[in-house]
């Protein structure tokens, strides 16, 4: 069951400076397709998301604005149709506990967590609406697919504080499926394991004589991702065709 922000739980809104400069936009635009290129202007600004235990007095709501007014104010309030780009739903960014511990630092006892997305807004030199191919190149240049996400509107944003109540532990029937309900577990839950990783998999429980939880799958990916150090400089390695004895560890 998911529950959105809890009742008594005020989100509050409070719009910030300009996110990029004129040089960052420029450049942005400059990288876009060429018919768009001359076709589009972009503005941009700081959103915040404030969430709350109760309202706050207003005193308190004079020191959470004064602790997100930083940078360069808009000369002028932005026109265009509006996306809002966002931390991807179910993650907390970086910025956020940073800005949640200085409110706490600073008395602000009430606010839960604050979290940071920058409000785009575009607009046609034609004035006709953005259509769908100029749309989805312009999601790709504002937003990071894997760490981001994009919305059409700032109450979309309470979906950053969602609570969601775990879910049962589950497993993928390796023992009566094979091997392929593994490459589909692999899909579906979007482990990126290699071919030779599911066969490792599929080789060990077997000789278990169990199916693996979606936990334990989950865990195996992320510890035998590529990011991870220990895979590449524990790994056994090659120079001029002659294997090292000892790891790059």
């Amino acid at each position: 069951m998911n529950s959105h922000v809890a009742p008594g739980q005020p989100l509050l809104t409070l719009h910030g400076s300009v996110a990029l400069s004129p040089f960052r936009v420029d450049k942005l635009i400059a990288g876009l397709e060429p018919g768009l290129r001359a076709a589009v202007s972009i503005d941009t600004r700081f959103v915040h998301f404030a969430l709350a235990s109760g309202p706050l007095a207003p005193a308190e709501g004079e020191i959470l604005a004064k602790i997100l007014t930083y940078g360069t104010p808009g000369k002028a309030d932005p026109k265009g149709e509006l996306r809002v780009v966002l931390p991807r739903f179910g993650t907390v960014s970086p910025w956020s506990s940073k800005a949640t511990d200085i409110a706490r630092n600073c008395g602000l006892d009430k606010v839960a967590r604050i979290e940071r997305g920058v409000a785009w807004y575009f607009a046609m030199k034609d004035g006709k609406p953005i259509g769908e191919k100029a749309e989805r190149s312009l999601y790709e240049s504002i937003h990071d697919r894997m760490t981001e996400t994009v919305v059409k509107s700032f109450a979309e944003a309470a979906r950053l504080f969602e609570r969601h109540d775990p879910g049962p532990l589950a497993t993928v029937d390796l023992l009566g499926g094979g091997r392929k309900a593994l490459e589909e577990a692999n899909v579906a839950m979007g482990l990126a394991l290699a071919p030779d990783e599911i066969d490792y998999l599929a080789e060990n429980f077997g000789k278990m004589g169990r199916n693996p939880t979606d936990v334990e799958l989950m865990m195996f990916a992320q510890a035998n991702s590529e990011h991870c150090r220990h895979k590449i400089f524990n790994a056994s390695w090659t120079i001029d065709g002659s294997g090292e004895e000892k790891s790059l560890f």
